[in-house]
């Protein structure tokens, strides 16, 4: 069975970003490379800024999902703009669990919709991180048929 891994493009923070999520999902890097690593290409030239941007990273959230991400490339690559084109679902074990991790991905961020028993059964929450990235935390309590 395929597996989504979320993949995240960020203007510049990235490594700050995924140094966050490290410390929310309580793991470490599974690969890290930055700009300046990759072998030199006919058209690019990478200002000095752009050289220790990260090309590519990832941490494992778990055995069969893995968080990745970027930096937008410079003026050679593709324009990256931020917005609310993407939220990540988490779906977790526990109510305490989904309050851990509601409470940390939401610290210096946003609150759209607190962790809260829903309607459809399920205890529920969105947030939006300090690095403009859209969550949704779910336990589904009971599960569905």
């Amino acid at each position: 069975m395929a597996n989504l891994n979320p993949y995240l493009t960020f203007l510049g923070n990235c490594e700050d970003a995924f140094n966050f999520y490290k410390t929310v999902f309580k793991t470490e890097f599974s690969f890290i490379v930055r700009f300046r690593d990759m072998p030199p290409q006919e058209g690019v030239k990478l200002s000095e800024a752009d050289k220790n941007k990260i090309m590519h990273i990832s941490i494992p959230i778990n055995d069969s999902t893995t968080l990745m991400g970027s930096d937008a490339a410079g003026d050679w690559g593709q324009k990256t703009t931020v917005g609310n084109n993407i939220t990540l679902s988490l779906n977790v074990d526990s109510k305490s669990e989904a309050d851990s991790f509601f409470k940390a991905l939401s610290n210096g961020g946003k609150v759209s919709m607190p962790m809260e028993n829903t309607f459809w059964g399920d205890y529920f929450g969105m947030c939006t991180d300090k690095f403009n990235i859209n969550w949704m935390v779910n336990f589904e309590q009971e599960p569905q048929p």
